[in-house]
């Protein structure tokens, strides 16, 4: 489908001023888009995704003034982070504006915001003229959407409207990094945006705590730190390629396997799903293909463990998802 013009932006800015939902397409994945500054509309995303209050959302900007807007602090690195990566798959906390308030940050006095890198994103915060929070465009803890029927699975048309923009191109959602200490950043979610490509803008070393946190009811710090997330409804466990190839054979339970590499036999009614052996492309696809696995209604779903051994960091980031997603407590 051809993506969202001017006659579907303007009106998806003015249900948004209107207080209601729009989902929008971002390079990353759909997010389900609402006024930043308007506590109801807010309040009715965390409602309508079932999303713990503790989780914050990232906002999402247009340029770097609109950024800016949203913090009480915008630092020198903030500015080295926005040339380099914006818009871009780069989301950075710094502290807060008054303007945002605590149901945004989950009551923390930092805000996480991004200027995402697509033509429908970019021209409906333009259009609309404010922030608006962007968390994916689906129920808390299942598969995040990158493509606009993703979306319409998930909702119905009265609950949001869904801008078509095509699939999302990186297929994950974004780095999230803390420089509300400057000299000490921290990545919070790993992402598209690899610790070794800030570090070399920042210069200094960027640091990685993405761990769950062990308190279930304190703030996160991030958005993508709950243990169990981005997960099909189906039960789903991570495997080696020996392991798969030795499920595959077998015809019982009846299986979705996600695979790098062809198992030697595959007995009938599995559903096959090929993933791609580089990151971007499998990056690219995870969530369409535990999509497709879900929709096959299989018992178990059985992903093959991705190498790390090539380098690319961006696998670091796909594993991240795959356990959250397999946790024992997904599904």
């Amino acid at each position: 489908m051809e993506p969202a013009g001017p006659t579907q932006i303007n009106a998806a800015a003015q249900r948004l001023a209107a207080g209601l939902l729009v989902a929008f397409p971002t390079e990353t994945v759909y997010g389900l888009g609402a006024d930043a500054l308007n506590h109801e509309a807010v309040a009715s995303v965390f409602a309508l995704k079932g999303r713990p209050s503790r989780n914050p959302l990232i906002v999402h900007a247009c340029d770097l003034d609109m950024a800016r807007s949203v913090t009480s602090f915008w630092s020198q690195a903030a500015d080295v982070l926005a040339q380099h990566f914006w818009p871009g798959p780069l989301t950075i906390i710094l502290p807060k504006a008054a303007s945002i308030r605590g149901i945004v940050t989950a009551g923390s006095p930092n805000v996480a915001v991004r200027c995402p890198d697509h033509p429908v994103a970019l021209e409906l915060l333009r259009t609309f003229g404010k922030p608006l929070v962007g968390p994916s465009a689906n129920p808390s803890g299942r598969i995040s959407p990158t493509a606009a029927a993703h979306v319409h699975s998930y909702f119905a048309p009265q609950q949001v409207m869904v801008l078509e923009g095509g699939a999302c191109r990186a297929g994950i959602e974004s780095t999230v990094v803390s420089i509300v200490d400057p000299v000490r950043p921290v990545i919070l979610r790993p992402g598209v945006i690899a610790a070794a490509q800030l570090e070399q803008v920042l210069k200094v070393p960027v640091s990685i705590e993405s761990a769950s946190p062990r308190d279930g009811s304190s703030p996160l710090a991030a958005p993508g730190m709950l243990p169990v997330h981005y997960a099909p409804v189906t039960p789903a466990m991570l495997a080696s390629a020996a392991e798969v190839a030795q499920m595959a054979a077998k015809h019982a339970p009846r299986l979705a396997l996600l695979v790098m590499t062809q198992p030697p036999a595959v007995a009938s009614g599995h559903e096959l799903i090929k993933m791609g052996t580089d990151a971007p492309t499998y990056a690219r696809n995870l969530y369409a293909a535990l999509m497709r696995a879900d929709a096959a209604q299989c018992d178990l779903v059985v992903v093959e463990r991705p190498p790390m051994q090539d380098g690319d960091p961006l696998w670091v980031a796909v594993l991240d998802r795959l356990n959250r997603a397999t946790s024992p407590k997904a599904g």
